[in-house]
């Protein structure tokens, strides 16, 4: 007996950094036209960005490459995320290659889905329009997916990240549709919180875009390991915090900028704990205080108005993610 065809796929091609309200009507869309034409979705992205292996500035990193495949596969379980190795041989393949060898013969694409400022294959030759062309001959399909907005433009990852960089928090959540988030490993500091009676987990590994330095009410996850097949992060809601990104003024001896967090009603050890700190709202600014009994009322406050409005945002179902 012959084997089967492989069944035909739509194939949503971009990095899909944030997973954005943008990203997540290209996700519904494609979800809902693979079923329709009897495709199997698929979204593809990159890893590492390709502006890092070509030799331009990457962009500050707003959903690791696990949080990205976790947000996606949350969003539409029937979506499968396939993820290019970007390196300098892939760079190189000629945009007539790209098509061939990963469109066609890996993956058999039938309908290719890309933005309009799409770049692809050696020195960036490839846009939207080569690729068509290129579909046309080899039997698939290409459509450029549609942008939404709102009122104050497009969503798009550069919006996020230039919100978040200038502290417009809401702006950054209303582009995401959550709250950004910062991701890292727990070290030992040097315990100084504890002294004050005010502990933290102090995070180590994150490459997320920061917001400015200041104090910020949080909400935390506990990330477990990822999983092994879709490569997706996993994680469950742990407490709610105080969280402090900077260099701590008070307390610093020349060491680079931290994130630290504080957590409510919750003293189990955590060190080489990965967690995810949802960034609500910013409380303060970074700021010296005169001295540690000063501090310490100050982060009293902080804990106390951060308390207040962390209690209003809805507890998950046990086992599952703040977002």
């Amino acid at each position: 007996m012959q084997n089967p065809l492989p069944v035909g796929r739509l194939v949503a091609i971009g990095n899909f950094d944030g997973v954005h309200l943008g990203h997540q009507a290209v996700l519904a869309d494609a979800a809902r036209d693979a079923h329709a034409r009897g495709l199997e979705p698929i979204v593809m992205t990159f890893d590492p960005h390709p502006a890092a292996v070509i030799g331009r500035r990457a962009p500050a990193v707003l959903t690791p490459l696990s949080r990205k495949i976790e947000l996606i596969q949350r969003l539409q379980p029937d979506v499968r995320v396939v993820v290019q190795a970007f390196d300098l041989a892939f760079a190189a393949q000629t945009p007539e290659a790209f098509a061939q060898d990963v469109l066609v013969t890996r993956l058999a694409t039938r309908l290719a889905i890309v933005g309009k400022n799409f770049r692809f294959g050696k020195g960036r030759a490839g846009d939207f329009e080569v690729l068509r062309a290129i579909g046309e001959r080899l039997d698939f399909e290409t459509r450029s997916h549609t942008l939404v907005g709102d009122e104050h433009g497009t969503f798009s990852s550069t919006r996020a990240r230039e919100a978040i960089a200038s502290g417009d928090l809401d702006a950054a959540r209303a582009i995401l549709g959550r709250p950004h988030a910062l991701s890292g490993t727990v070290v030992r500091g040097d315990q100084r919180g504890r002294t004050i009676g005010f502990p933290t987990a102090n995070l180590a590994g994150s490459c997320e875009a920061l917001p400015p330095f200041g104090v910020y009410a949080v909400l935390v996850d506990r990330l477990g390991e990822d999983d092994p097949i879709s490569r997706a992060a996993r994680a469950t809601s742990l407490a709610a915090g105080v969280a402090n990104i900077g260099v701590r003024p008070t307390l610093n001896d020349g060491a680079p900028p931290s994130v630290e967090v504080h957590l409510f009603d919750h003293d189990s050890d955590l060190y080489g704990a990965r967690l995810r700190v949802h960034v609500l709202t910013c409380l303060r600014g970074e700021q010296r205080f005169a001295g540690i009994e000063a501090l310490r009322a100050q982060i009293a406050r902080d804990a106390a108005a951060a308390r207040e409005i962390t209690s209003a945002v809805p507890t998950p179902a046990p086992g599952e993610p703040w977002w």
